[in-house]
């Protein structure tokens, strides 16, 4: 089950004109190293080191799939959601006849926090639940699709 504890403070990770300059950048936060990433405009924050075998996401490069921002983990090629931290893979969907292609959630979850921007400056709103969300979904295959 999900847990969705986090710290009661605003921790600082930085002025917003030097995170955007940046592009990328990782704090470290009561014992946790977080990657802050600015992409189209928008601010997220997740956990830097990839949830399958500890692999920084520094570098990953930045994809849309199924409508959904993820970073792809350069060592093993997961791909994360950038917003809510899903791990996503793309597989046929044996339901339908032919099978076609489609991504699913593969259960697990990295670790995201949320992100807010005070008069120029960017706190961060740390999240303590656990690392990894196991989600079950029973469907006539396993894992039911997600939805474009």
């Amino acid at each position: 089950m999900s847990s969705t504890q986090s710290t009661d403070e605003l921790l600082f990770v930085g002025k917003k004109e030097d995170l955007i300059s940046a592009q990328r950048t990782v704090v470290s936060l009561q014992g946790r190293d977080v990657l802050i990433i600015y992409h189209e405009g928008e601010f997220y924050a997740i956990d830097s080191y990839c949830y399958h075998s500890g692999s920084s996401l520094e570098t990953g490069d930045i994809e849309e799939l199924n409508n959904k921002l993820c970073i792809i983990c350069p060592k093993h090629k997961y791909k994360i959601s950038l917003c809510d931290g899903e791990g996503l893979y793309r597989a046929r969907d044996r339901s339908q006849s032919p099978p076609p292609l489609r991504w699913f959630s593969k259960g697990v979850k990295q670790r995201v926090h949320p992100i807010i921007e005070i008069q120029g400056e960017l706190y961060l709103l740390l999240n303590l639940g656990k690392e990894i969300t196991f989600i079950f979904i029973k469907s006539s295959w396993g894992r039911d699709p997600i939805p474009p």
